[in-house]
């Protein structure tokens, strides 16, 4: 769609509407099952043995005293696990997992928390508390890499990873003003309120797999275990109906599933298995430490004239993850010269995976917070010099934003914000004790499309059906997809029901990357229009309740069709017939314009900060925020995803390290008493703007995703407002109350 009058949602009554979650009373009654609630007849537990040191071998395993006690069925290793195959991990092949080797697949040791051992029993309690007796005997290695942070390692070069325009060594060399800064961010974990989880059950003698998981993708871990366990597809079901959340981490398939599901087949039983949130820490995934390098040239003017952005960042030993920094670079300013590149080095940790706003929200706290750095040696408002860099087409491809308003974000957060009355003397605003500081950031994030399918069923009770294999991650999809429908079809949103989550449902996309939304709701779309042409051949055939008249002349409105003389609901239409319903089949996936139009959503934040430095005490006092995303297809959602993107990029800013021991790479603060996240007292006002320039270039919703932008920005904003408040410039995240003292 190109415009918005070839959208049949330009002026929707349902889209883009407040909607209260349709999911909301399974939730607050607690009749939404999440995987690690659920139970199945004759079921076991089971319980992982983690590792105890991070680099060497496995020698032995003392068993006796954990198998001896009570319910304790048997305990799974590396010399009694069955032999599997690996998933052949391709993303174009939708086999994809976050750790490609085996559980118990030799008897290294690559990091900490790395399983060792499956305890399976009678009850949880049982499982835990001989996991506990377990004894292990290594043989320690030297040489464990704790983090990139400690080394000085250069690296392996990615060269699929950069990218350079123009000639920018030159142009930096050259420049009237420069700008060469290093930062670094310390590795987080993504600390989602459920934990994996996997129910695994074989069925009809084995033949056939059926897997609760708490997933983000539950096709593309059907696709993985098929291949592991050598099945045929269709004799593999993966659920996952309701998820607390997993910022990414849930993307992919992780080794415990494998386990577990090993360990059923292996027992004739049942298995269950919920990772400890020592174990999630560990074993389940995290952002990679990163180590970036921003060089900036510009003209007195402030005009960009170079932008040199060299990335490093972690990966583990058993599987290669590349988080992206420079990703967002080439598209975020105009500047005829830049290049980037990405460099990973292995560590002694769990393999890093994608955390909410992969790779970008690194990327922009380094180029953000070195814009500023600009700004101040320019002595130019950092609004002004951003607008002045402002790109009014993708630099990096050279095509026509599909929309962009970037500008208007930051002119109206701004205004909101009282940007005007900051004044640019470096601790000159104060309130009592408190040092007041104001900074501001950018931020992007791409806009991406699957493929997905769809089906609508109309019922003759009055009901409407919906499915799709996607997930709903807490987001809100239940309720847009619901919402979809009613907008077509006028059923009210009471009377719909949508299923999700299931891979014997049309195949459905990741919900990941912000593209859920966009992706799923065209294929919604398709087949409720493809229901409703089935139901009106069905009316105008022969019996029907408007027999012999044209299908194209019946108009849709509030769960009826009208001839324009009389309305028929459509419980009557397929009653007069009788019928029980009719089904309409959808998909849709990236077209043409994905070679027309750059895709991507906007956005400005502003930061009050207040320090004491009596007390070394900083918080974030205030936030206001301005978001370009096109349409929010229901707002109070979108503007809650902004809200909690905002609270995590404070926790990113000031908060959140996983600190690794530097002499052997052990997790020392593996549980939610050491790792340090915001909390209720940390939050501060938050303000935030949905702009509505819905972008039908994109889909016919006008919608992009806004799971992933409002974290990114957050961190440089808070840096940004610390150099105004102190005068010193805090390069590494988190900024801690050491390096906070380390500047009085």
């Amino acid at each position: 769609m190109n415009d918005m009058t070839q959208s049949a949602f330009a002026n929707p009554r349902v889209i883009g509407q407040r909607t209260p979650r349709v999911d909301g009373e399974y939730k607050l009654t607690g009749k939404a099952g999440y995987t690690g609630e659920l139970h199945a007849e004759n079921m076991l537990y089971g319980y992982p043995v983690p590792a105890t040191i991070a680099h060497g071998e496995l020698e032995s395993l003392d068993l006796d005293e954990a198998l001896a006690m009570p319910g304790v069925v048997e305990i799974f290793h590396h010399r009694n696990f069955p032999k599997l195959h690996r998933s052949p991990n391709s993303m174009g092949h939708g086999d994809q997992v976050s750790e490609v080797r085996l559980p118990f697949e030799d008897e290294r040791i690559y990091y900490h928390g790395q399983y060792i051992a499956l305890v399976v029993a009678e009850t949880f309690e049982q499982a835990r508390a001989a996991a506990y007796r377990v004894g292990a005997r290594y043989r320690h290695a030297e040489g464990a890499v704790p983090s990139l942070l400690d080394s000085d390692a250069e690296g392996t070069l990615i060269d699929s990873a950069g990218s350079s325009r123009g000639d920018p060594e030159s142009a930096f060399s050259g420049a009237e003003v420069q700008v060469d800064a290093t930062y670094h961010i310390a590795a987080e974990s993504h600390l989602q309120m459920e934990m994996h989880a996997t129910l695994a059950e074989w069925r009809e003698n084995g033949a056939r797999l059926v897997v609760h998981e708490s997933t983000q993708g539950v096709f593309y871990q059907r696709n993985a275990m098929a291949r592991i366990f050598d099945l045929a597809q269709e004799n593999l079901e993966v659920i996952s109906h309701y998820i607390g959340s997993g910022f990414g981490n849930k993307l992919f398939m992780w080794p415990h599933a494998v386990a577990t599901a090993g360990a059923a087949r292996e027992l004739g039983r049942p298995v269950k298995v919920v990772l400890p949130r020592q174990q999630d820490m560990t074993g389940g995934g995290n952002r990679p430490a990163s180590r970036q390098r921003i060089r900036l040239g510009a003209d007195r003017e402030g005009r960009l004239s170079s932008v040199i952005h060299d990335s490093m960042t972690e990966t583990s030993l058993v599987d290669q993850y590349i988080d992206a920094c420079g990703s967002a670079t080439p598209s975020f300013y105009a500047c005829d010269n830049l290049s980037t590149s990405q460099r990973i080095l292995p560590v002694n940790h769990g393999t890093p995976c994608p955390m909410r706003a992969p790779g970008e929200v690194s990327g922009i706290f380094a180029l953000e917070t070195a814009m500023d750095e600009l700004a101040v040696e320019l002595g130019m408002d950092p609004v002004e010099l951003r607008l002045k860099n402002y790109a009014e087409q993708d630099p990096a491809s050279g095509l026509p934003w599909s929309s962009k308003h970037l500008d208007e974000c930051m002119k109206r957060a701004a205004k909101r914000f009282g940007w005007d009355q900051r004044d640019p003397g470096i601790g000159a605003m104060r309130d009592g004790d408190e040092i007041i500081g104001y900074g501001m950031a950018t931020c992007t994030w791409f806009a991406g499309r699957q493929p997905c399918e769809a089906r609508v069923e109309l019922r003759a009770d009055g009901t409407l059906f919906v499915a799709c294999g996607t997930q709903d991650i807490g987001t809100g999809t239940y309720t847009i997809v619901a919402q979809t429908v009613a907008e077509l079809t006028g059923v009210p949103l009471a009377q719909i029901e949508v299923k999700l989550g299931e891979t014997s449902l049309p195949a459905g996309p990741l919900s990941g990357g912000s593209m859920a939304t966009a992706t799923t709701l065209p294929a919604v779309a398709a087949a409720a229009r493809d229901a409703l042409a089935a139901l009106k051949e069905v009316a105008t055939g022969s019996g029907g309740a408007f027999e012999g008249g044209e299908a194209d002349s019946l108009s849709v409105a509030d769960g009826a069709f009208n001839d324009g003389q009389r309305t028929v609901s459509f419980a009557d239409v397929l009653e007069t017939s009788r019928l029980a319903s009719v089904n309409g089949q959808g998909s849709a996936a990236p077209g043409d314009e994905q070679n027309q139009y750059s895709f991507r959503s906007f956005g400005a934040h502003f930061v009050e900060v207040r320090y004491d430095p009596g007390i070394s005490r900083v918080r974030v006092a205030r936030v206001v925020s301005t978001m370009d995303i096109g349409r929010a297809i229901n707002p109070p959602t979108a503007r809650n995803q902004v809200e909690g993107g905002i609270v995590m990029g404070i926790g990113m800013g000031l908060f959140e390290k996983l600190d690794y021991d530097p002499r052997d790479a052990r997790l020392v603060n593996g549980n939610v008493a050491d790792y340090i996240v915001p909390v209720h007292a940390d939050a501060p006002e938050i303000d935030v703007e949905m702009l509505d320039y819905p972008d039908f270039k994109f889909n016919e919703f006008g919608a992009r995703g806004v799971g992933e932008i409002g974290l990114t920005g957050i961190a440089p904003a808070i840096s940004n407002a610390l150099y105004h408040a102190t005068g010193k410039r805090h390069r590494d995240l988190p900024i801690t109350i050491e390096a906070l003292l380390a500047g009085q």
